[in-house]
């Protein structure tokens, strides 16, 4: 389809490489404000714990400090939702929950000065299992929360959140079934994704009502508008966003780091820059979602599933940033991928005496899917059916109707994907290597082949607002005015892609505004792979608005129709007689501009979709996996960028991917509440070196989404990975697995040769 174009479909250099590559692109590290100073935290050694009292006088009279606080000097500010956590608080809640905070002229005087404060603790018990969590004698971490339990309901997400799949009568269904099978699996304790760049802020008072911060995120508006509620509606918040060094979603807010820099600087009176070390991203910066699923599953013997029902329990860790929302996308996701008309699944969410859970991508779909679909597998072994036909037949198709995030009902307008799916299965040879459940593809000594698919499909590619201007100038330049990060994906290159090809304009004379809320319109943020869809809708109807004025102009300049005429290169001319042209200074002047708006609405109507193969060989002897091949099919409607596309495919491997499937895993010390092997050492990851072959599918089907009939893909790239190993494992030793992640001990402790760690999940 690329053809028809002049630079969409092409690949193309980034705008911003040359900057990144000769260091000149600044990130949080590299800004400084004339008289800032520099934060710490002091954190609790404890699990949970009451702060009897905190001495300071020693940090306070250290030279170079100039603030130290506890919980009797901040503000009552409170975040969450609902809104429970203050900015520090008189009771701890996790080993790295914050204490005090210190703000000095350099960052080694405030690191002193942190080791002078002296703090008695009343330790409290600590609780870290979400079941033992909910029992009536568990310790309670929030007096709002009884039993632990965090409130159903998501505001951000309208009134009528998705909290829960009840739909049609499971009763029935079940009776309706030939086949029911139950089980629980475990998809839970995992790190932060680790992006290179640890979390940082800087924040400076402008006056008693004005906040203004530097930080590296995904949502420059969205940090505005949450710290424009957690700070009473009472201060006009304005956010620069800055280079990202990675966020994998896990900077999409940091809202808490955020205002701990924002009260140092309203104490100090001066601007406080607040950056995490790398131990303190390790051990006390956001998680992934505990996830873990009790469910029921009936099914006929054609792959027909009748009901589902089942309890998914969400570890949100000490506090709740938002978990509810993840749990409303959850919700929907999974009907995207079974169709199904009796449901009752009923989430909750559980705090736990733990690290906080946050974004990562995959944004809730992921941690239910990859402890849903082992389960769902249980009834397909039982029918003697392919998975890949199985998803393919059940996959929603246009025309089909769920509930999305909002609560409200939905019916699919985009593509079909039988086509990628079948491409996709062509491509890794899945006919050939498939021998059934639990058999292995091939046998060879001690090592076992096996393979496995996995899917992901997400409908909040149309989430949310964007806004978008552009200007055009009259010597022939265009700027685009948006608060799109740059956080490693490309997307405000490919966005200045966008406006170039409406404006047939060489790329070069394309520019792009920094991420500023107060010069830019509403930009929800690059999440949920919305930035193609969501974002590039607004960028385009912005541009055709101000090439339409453009073209009014000229059309009085040259008394032709507008329909007439065409521009191109800075040049406007007559398209039956192309010789009459006029550049565009001739017809702006030099006292003009034309500038456009463009907006887009939430339209959840183009659900995205994937499907990830994965071939695995395991040794029965050791223990050892080895990821040998994984291939890829989805449907982007239109690729924009070619190698940002791969680049998004290739992100499926490694941190909050595939990976988590078989290495990553938060090891918790329940002892001493520690996470233990929180440095890059011990931490279990791999390098590009040893990442295996992939194998992409893409498709070309035009989406009724825009001008250029493209769809989004980034999010959900990592997301069906993990499902995709812990299948292929199964196949290739003979015995399910319902526990991420696949270590070694797990695998010959199932297999009889050693004593292991204790499954969380299996068939009842």
């Amino acid at each position: 389809m690329s053809d028809e174009y002049r630079f969409i479909g092409k690949a193309t250099p980034r705008g911003d490489a040359l900057d990144i590559v000769t260091g000149r692109t600044k990130f949080v590290g590299d800004i400084k404000q004339y008289g800032m100073l520099y934060g710490k935290v002091l954190r609790s050694p404890h699990p949970h714990a009451n702060i009897r009292s905190i001495d300071t006088a020693k940090a306070k009279r250290l030279r170079g400090v100039e603030a130290v606080l506890t919980h009797e000097d901040v503000p009552n500010w409170r975040g969450g939702v609902p809104a429970h956590l203050r900015v520090l608080d008189s009771k701890v809640r996790f080993v790295g929950d914050a204490v005090a905070l210190i703000a000095a002229r350099t960052e080694e005087i405030a690191a002193e000065a942190r080791e002078l404060i002296e703090v008695d603790y009343e330790v409290l018990p600590a609780v870290y299992d979400v079941v033992e969590a909910m029992k009536p004698d568990a310790p309670r971490l929030h007096a709002a929360f009884p039993g632990n339990v965090v409130p159903p309901g998501f505001p951000w997400f309208g009134p009528h959140t998705l909290q829960e799949v009840v739909i049609g009568d499971v009763e029935k269904g079940f009776e309706e079934a030939d086949i029911v099978v139950e089980g629980a699996c475990a998809y839970e304790n995992f790190p932060n994704p680790l992006p290179p760049e640890p979390p940082g802020v800087i924040a400076a008072w402008e006056g008693a009502d004005a906040l203004t911060i530097w930080t590296a995120s995904q949502g420059t508006f969205t940090d505005r508008t949450v710290l424009y509620y957690i700070l009473g509606r009472k201060v006009n918040v304005r956010a620069h966003g800055v280079a990202v060094g990675g966020s994998y979603g896990s900077k999409n807010t940091a809202w808490l780091l955020i205002v701990q820099a924002a009260v140092l600087s309203l104490a100090s009176g001066k601007p406080v820059k607040l950056c995490y070390t790398k131990e303190e991203q390790f051990a006390a910066f956001t998680l992934r979602l505990g996830s873990r699923i009790q469910a029921r599953i009936g099914m006929k013997k054609d792959g027909t599933v009748t009901a589902i029902s089942g309890d998914w329990l969400v570890n949100t860790g000490y506090y709740c940033a938002g978990t509810q929302g993840q749990v409303a996308v959850g919700c929907g996701e999974i009907q995207l991928v079974v169709r199904c008309p009796n449901w009752n699944l009923k989430p909750k969410v559980v705090c736990t005496n733990r690290a906080p859970s946050g974004i990562v991508r995959g944004y809730g779909g992921q941690e239910l899917k990859c402890a849903f679909l082992p389960i769902l597998t249980m009834a397909l072994e039982k029918a003697d059916l392919d998975p890949v036909e199985f998803f393919k037949n059940n996959y929603v198709k246009p025309g089909d109707g769920y509930y999305w995030r909002d609560g409200e009902w939905w019916v699919s307008n985009g593509v079909d994907y039988t086509k990628a799916i079948e491409e996709g299965a062509k491509a890794f040879g899945w006919k050939e290597k498939w021998k059934g459940w639990l058999k292995p593809t091939a046998v060879s000594g001690t090592k076992r082949i096996g393979v496995g698919v996995g899917v992901h499909g997400n409908a909040d590619v149309g989430e949310d607002t964007s806004e978008a201007y552009v200007r055009l100038d009259p010597e022939g330049t265009a700027t685009l005015y948006s608060s799109i990060s740059e956080h490693g994906t490309g997307q405000r290159s490919s966005l200045c892609k966008m406006v170039a090809e409406v404006l047939q304009l060489p790329l070069e004379r394309v520019s792009m505004t920094p991420p500023d809320s107060l010069a830019n319109p509403y930009e929800f943020g690059t999440v949920g792979s919305r930035g193609t869809f969501a974002v590039g809708s607004a960028v385009i109807e912005a541009t055709e608005d101000a090439r339409r004025k453009l073209l009014e102009l000229a059309a009085q300049k040259l008394d032709r129709p507008i329909e007439d005429l065409e521009t191109a290169d800075g040049v406007i001319y007559v398209r039956p007689t192309p010789e009459i042209r006029l550049p565009w200074k001739a017809v702006m002047g030099f006292d003009r501009t034309c500038l456009g708006h463009g907006r887009f609405e939430p339209n959840f109507t183009m659900p995205n979709f994937m499907m990830v193969f994965a071939e695995v060989e395991v040794d029965v002897e050791t223990g050892q996996v080895a990821l040998l091949r994984v291939g890829s099919a989805t449907d982007v409607g239109q690729i924009i960028d070619p190698l940002n596309l791969e680049n998004q495919l290739n992100g499926s491997l490694g941190s909050a991917g595939i990976d988590s499937a078989i290495f990553e895993e938060t090891i918790l010390d329940r002892a001493t509440g520690r996470v233990m092997g929180g440095n890059m050492i011990d931490f279990k990851w791999r390098t590009f070196a040893e990442l295996p072959p992939m194998q992409h599918v893409v498709l070309e089907t035009p989406f009724p989404s825009h001008r250029f009939k493209a769809i989004g893909v980034g999010e959900i790239t990592p997301s069906p990975g993990p499902a995709a190993v812990i299948m292929a494992i199964s196949n290739a030793v003979g015995v399910r697995f319902y526990d991420y992640p696949i270590t070694p001990d797990k695998i010959l402790k199932a297999l009889g040769k050693v004593q292991g760690r204790k499954a969380r999940g299996g068939a009842a």
